[in-house]
């Protein structure tokens, strides 16, 4: 088992722009906007654009929308090329208003992984619920915690049936840290749970 830490990528409390999810920079919109939440290996989306839905300052590294799309700049995207190389893929997105090219990251893997028993309170989809789609998928997850045992090794992924998690390794945490101006916050999702 490993004992290498993992952490989940949130918004952080700071201010920051806050960008809509991305569409073809031709127009349109993409056949599936939530695809880079999926946790899986993308055909290239080809040349992407987004832009402010609320304005603020520009951060190395943000999440656009309720999306939880990781959008990064060139420091935080090599970070992410160079310590994940088989975990990620990196699409560049031009953002109205950007100082420089940013890039969408792309977590290709996802994992069954959720630790249930240590998680503080887990919430299903019920059978009978207003999202038949959504039935055996999670609808919440309060202090959550994973089995890094089952996340085979890969340093960013997803979690299966819940897509809002953005999850990397501790050595990615630090590097990201290292970088600094970061619109993300880090909550560890593994070890001991947190005392309530």
């Amino acid at each position: 088992m490993s004992d290498d830490n993992y952490y989940d990528i949130g918004i952080a409390d700071v201010p920051q722009w806050v960008l809509e999810l991305p569409v073809p920079a031709s127009g349109g919109e993409l056949d599936d906007p939530w695809m880079f939440g999926d946790g899986r290996r993308l055909p290239d989306p080809g040349p992407l654009k987004s832009r402010p839905f609320r304005d603020g300052p520009q951060r190395s590294f943000s999440v656009a929308n309720s999306g939880r799309t990781p959008i990064a700049d060139e420091q935080v995207a090599s970070i992410f090329r160079k310590l994940a190389p088989e975990d990620v893929q990196v699409f560049p997105i031009e953002v109205e208003g950007a100082k420089n090219l940013l890039y969408v990251i792309n977590a290709t893997k996802c994992f069954k992984c959720v630790d249930e028993k240590n998680s503080k309170e887990v919430q299903i989809y019920p059978p009978d619920g207003v999202a038949p789609e959504r039935v055996g998928t999670y609808r919440a997850i309060y202090g959550l915690r994973i089995d890094p045992s089952k996340a085979e090794g890969a340093r960013v992924f997803r979690i299966q049936g819940y897509s809002s998690a953005f999850i990397v390794s501790e050595e990615i945490k630090s590097a990201l840290a290292g970088v600094g101006n970061l619109g993300v916050s880090f909550e560890r999702v593994t070890g001991a749970p947190e005392s309530y």
